[in-house]
């Protein structure tokens, strides 16, 4: 069966447990990834490839009866038609409590494994199409609209443009316009230009990311090769603040049963397969306890900030490179 992605509201996982998400919006793909598996528990994630590299022993725990005792939810990430001959066979044997979503990029109309999902009994297949301009302003004006921000239409579509049809690229944006005028500063369209258009080969987030996890290289040439102002500072250390809070939780979860697959499969909101390897990486890296100390560190750079706006750059940048060079786990 095919459903339109607005319709996704409407999928029954009891009645239709076998569900294919294709196409371009990774935005809204994750999105409705998410309203699926909210309340969820027992969620099991894989690589199309993990599951090809050891195809007898995934679907022997996959019929062991002990392993279904509750209901199982497996997510098949980058899933081709390699993976059709797997899924059919769960599909056919009847397994009972086990759903299945399969999540793949865009797929062609000769694809099988899109053929099976949009005719199969029991099987729901959801195009993913890249969203429009007027999709785009709605969501870009809902939000400012919510946040109490005031900007011009030209500025909104100057965001817009820069998110390439994808709302998951539109929302980072939109994130930077928030962080920037957090404390009452007004944003011309001068510097939303320059906002908007930072780093364009490695995003602040991927800065962030690479130093959480220690990669040392890799972060000290996102610095070299990027001009960072004394606005970026503030959205990089907002940007820190939300990832130790979110690597705080899972590091809180890791402590209780050392079982890092676990810890990443059971997340809540789910980590997708883009950020599941880097954040492993930062699970070890950090404590509870060290998280916590540091988080007070950022607290402390961000009023050093506001006290000497001119610095900012060199309080940023001696932050992320103390952190990065710290010994793990300590």
């Amino acid at each position: 069966m095919i459903i339109k992605s607005s319709e996704t509201n409407k999928i029954n996982l009891n009645k239709s447990p076998f569900i294919l998400l294709y196409g371009k919006n990774d935005g809204l793909k994750n999105q409705t990834l998410a309203s699926l598996l909210k309340d969820k528990k027992n969620i099991l994630n894989y690589e199309e490839k993990e599951i090809l590299d050891k195809i007898d022993s995934f679907l022997e725990d996959i019929f062991s009866q002990s392993l279904f005792e509750n209901e199982k939810i497996l997510i098949i990430k980058r899933a081709t038609d390699k993976i059709l001959k797997v899924t059919s066979e769960i599909i056919f044997k009847g397994t009972k409590d086990i759903i299945i979503i399969a999540i793949s990029d865009n797929l062609e109309k000769k694809s099988k494994l899109r053929s099976f999902f949009e005719k199969e009994k029991n099987c729901i297949c959801v195009p993913f199409y890249p969203d429009n301009e007027q999709t785009l302003s709605k969501l870009a004006n809902n939000f400012f609209r919510e946040k109490k921000i005031l900007l011009s239409s030209a500025d909104i579509n100057t965001i817009i443009n820069k998110s390439a049809g994808d709302r998951e690229n539109l929302y980072n944006e939109l994130k930077k316009v928030e962080f920037y005028v957090a404390n009452g500063k007004k944003i011309s369209s001068e510097k939303l230009a320059k906002l908007t258009n930072l780093i364009e080969n490695h995003s602040i987030s991927e800065l962030v990311d690479n130093c959480l996890a220690k990669n040392k290289r890799k972060t000290t040439n996102i610095l070299i090769e990027n001009n960072f102002n004394n606005e970026d500072c503030v959205i990089i250390t907002r940007i820190f603040l939300n990832k130790f809070k979110k690597i705080l939780k899972l590091s809180t979860e890791f402590q209780k049963h050392h079982n890092l697959d676990l810890t990443i499969s059971t997340a809540k909101p789910p980590i997708f397969w883009k950020e599941k390897e880097i954040t492993k990486q930062q699970i070890l890296n950090w404590t509870p306890e060290k998280i916590k100390k540091t988080l007070y560190k950022i607290y402390d750079i961000e009023l050093l900030i506001k006290k000497n706006y001119n610095n900012s750059i060199n309080l940023v940048t001696d932050f992320i490179l103390n952190q990065v060079s710290s010994k793990t786990n300590n």
